[in-house]
């Protein structure tokens, strides 16, 4: 280990200095990014149920005005009710799954 001619010790290990700037970098950083609260949570699970109520809605308003327009022996308030509902998860779903990649994305960078 006595590799320096004066006597200095040499190693390979990360220094104290290193060390201490990565954990001030990290601490700035979380100082930038607060962790997000209980009404972030909120106002996601309103968010995604809005955007699973509207489709929904709309889909059956228009199902009844075609219904009144245009009797039939099919109800299209009913299919158009089941579509806007299966448009309105597939869109909840993308949503939670951008925002969860984002978090994943977020606490990789956060570990380094």
């Amino acid at each position: 280990m006595n590799d320096d001619p004066l006597g200095r010790r040499s190693h390979t290990g990360p220094d104290l200095a290193d060390t201490v700037g990565a954990k001030a970098a990290r601490k700035l950083k979380a100082q930038r990014n607060p962790t997000p609260g209980v009404w972030f949570g909120l106002g996601m699970m309103g968010l995604i149920g809005w955007s699973v109520v509207v489709p929904t809605l709309l889909g059956a308003a228009l199902g009844l005005w075609i219904d009144k327009q245009f009797p039939g022996t099919h109800s299209w308030a009913l299919a158009l009710l089941v579509g806007g509902l299966t448009l309105g998860c597939f869109n909840a779903w993308h949503w939670v799954a951008k925002e969860e990649r984002a978090m994943r994305e977020e606490q990789e960078g956060r570990d380094e």
